[in-house]
């Protein structure tokens, strides 16, 4: 399904960009992209623990 891939490729591409840029997120969003991502086959997103 189309729809699907582009969908994943967005929500991986917004961790990604968090990542390069160094930009923190806060609990609610994290939540939120984890949820998006469940339903993405081979989804794997990693946040880093903030200090």
């Amino acid at each position: 399904m189309p729809e699907l891939a582009v969908y994943c490729w967005y929500v991986g591409e917004w961790v990604a960009a968090k990542h390069r840029w160094g930009l923190a997120e806060d609990q609610a969003e994290r939540e939120a992209l984890l949820g998006y991502a469940a339903g993405c086959p081979n989804a794997n997103l990693a946040f880093e623990r903030a200090s």
